[in-house]
């Protein structure tokens, strides 16, 4: 149990640092982008804590302003797939019929190719660049928002407060808004977390492959692949933002899970079960 929680509590704070190291890039974006010939893949010292990259920037400015793009990304994608998906699932689950038919095939569309391959596939098609890239990702995330929102409202559209509410001819949106999505917003908020370290991997690994971000801003991804050259002379330079990354997804899906445990209300009275 003492295991658990300082695990908890590790994971708690490198989320803490991630969101203070984002909002506090703004400040640091010109040192992120200031090019120092002198400095060139110089190791880490008093001067440069991380050592800095081929152009001389200083890793640990770029590493902050890299934690910056990381949160507005996650921010955007999950946040537009969790709102595309939950109303295209509460629609499904709902309505029935051929539409919940034809919604849940193309759910099973997009779900038959890899979600990164599609991605990529996608990035490709509408080009680089941020924007282009939160929209390739919300098309390939807002599936799973969907299929969880349908499940949830196939079970409560029974409940008997639902059941009510129709025989009182509450409008359909009225009853939606104000009886299923409130009861179906703990799993929404768990699958939340997890889109978050989801959408973190896959914008690294489209601006590596030079899909996303592009310089002179700054990404845990591209910063991988400007330093993965010089991986034998300056491993700083990869090892920085790839740690980081690792870090923080880890930090995610382990709070994900205690999310899930605390708000999974059958599966806490089991495990209290089991302990007594």
């Amino acid at each position: 149990m003492t295991l658990v929680r300082a695990s908890n509590l590790l994971a708690l704070a490198v989320c803490v640092a991630w969101l203070a190291a984002a909002l506090a890039a703004g400040a640091l974006a010109d040192v992120s982008q200031a090019i120092n010939l002198e400095r060139i893949l110089a190791a880490p010292d008093r001067l440069a804590r991380l050592g800095c990259d081929d152009l001389g920037r200083p890793v640990a400015a770029r590493l902050i302003a890299g934690a910056r793009t990381s949160l507005l990304v996650a921010l955007s994608v999950a946040g537009c797939a969790m709102l595309v998906g939950t109303s295209v699932g509460l629609v499904a689950g709902w309505v029935g019929g051929w539409v919940d038919l034809v919604i849940m095939r193309l759910v099973d569309v997009v779900l038959a190719f890899p979600g990164l391959l599609l991605a990529i596939a996608l990035a490709a098609v509408l080009g680089p660049g941020l924007v282009n890239l939160v929209l390739a990702l919300v098309l390939v995330s807002w599936v799973s928002f969907a299929r969880l929102a349908r499940a949830q409202t196939l079970t409560l559209r029974q409940a008997g407060h639902v059941e009510a509410a129709r025989a009182f001819a509450v409008p359909v949106p009225r009853i939606l808004l104000r009886h299923v999505v409130p009861l179906m917003a703990a799993p929404l908020i768990v699958e939340l977390t997890f889109a978050f370290a989801a959408v973190i991997l896959a914008e690294a690994s489209l601006s590596f492959l030079g899909l996303g971000v592009q310089p002179p801003e700054a990404s845990w991804g591209n910063m991988i692949r400007d330093g993965k050259d010089f991986l034998l002379v300056a491993p700083h330079i990869v090892m920085a933002p790839g740690v980081a990354m690792a870090l923080t997804v880890l930090a995610l899906n382990l709070l994900g899970d205690r999310l899930r445990d605390r708000l999974d209300v059958a599966l806490r009275q089991t495990s209290d079960g089991q302990s007594a």
